[in-house]
């Protein structure tokens, strides 16, 4: 008379074989959804790695169905179905500081802006020469839609472009504030 243990041992061989012998459909389709959410929660931006390797794992459960080993393919579409919620969590931590950081990045080129037409206005008055001021005025004028455009993508939420774009335009103000401050003559310069 076999053992218990062996009757069980049993059963779950024959179970295991029977769950093989169909391409893991439902599976699949969790995984599916996974990558779905986590596209939706912005995790192609924030953790393109982790969603990379959740979209190539569902490949490779698909690949796996055509091979009709669906061992493999059950494998492959859990694997893709963790590996879309790690990256909805580590999108989630990241998108939280890329808040924070566009919020100093739009601050710091608020500040920029300030300061180069502060600066130009101190050139104005002390006389700098036409073509510096002209050029000081030009710039400005051009990274003033970019402003705009990094507050506006800050507002919703699209915070990797707010970044960009505020450093971009900051960079540029920080340029002219400099061009300016050079040019100014040495009386008309602050003091610090």
């Amino acid at each position: 008379m076999p053992s218990r243990r062996l009757v069980l041992s049993l059963a779950f061989v024959a179970t295991l074989t029977a769950a093989c012998a169909d391409p893991p459909d439902r599976e699949i389709q969790q995984a599916q959804t996974a990558i779905d959410a986590a596209k939706a929660a912005g995790a192609d931006r924030y953790s393109p790695d982790e969603f990379n390797a959740a979209q190539e794992a569902l490949k490779q459960a698909h690949d796996a169905v055509g091979q009709r080993d669906y061992r493999l393919a059950l494998n492959h579409a859990l694997d893709a179905r963790e590996k879309a919620q790690d990256a909805v969590k580590l999108a989630a931590d990241r998108k939280v500081a890329a808040r924070g950081d566009a919020d100093r990045a739009v601050a710091a080129m608020m500040q920029s802006m300030t300061e180069a037409r502060s600066r130009l206005k101190i050139a104005e008055n002390a006389r700098a020469a036409a073509r510096t001021l002209a050029t000081a005025r030009t710039t400005i004028s051009a990274v003033e839609p970019a402003v705009q455009e990094a507050r506006a993508a800050r507002e919703r939420g699209d915070f990797l472009a707010a970044i960009e774009t505020a450093k971009d335009a900051t960079s540029r103000l920080q340029g002219v504030a400099r061009d300016l401050e050079a040019a100014a003559p040495p009386s008309s310069r602050r003091r610090r």
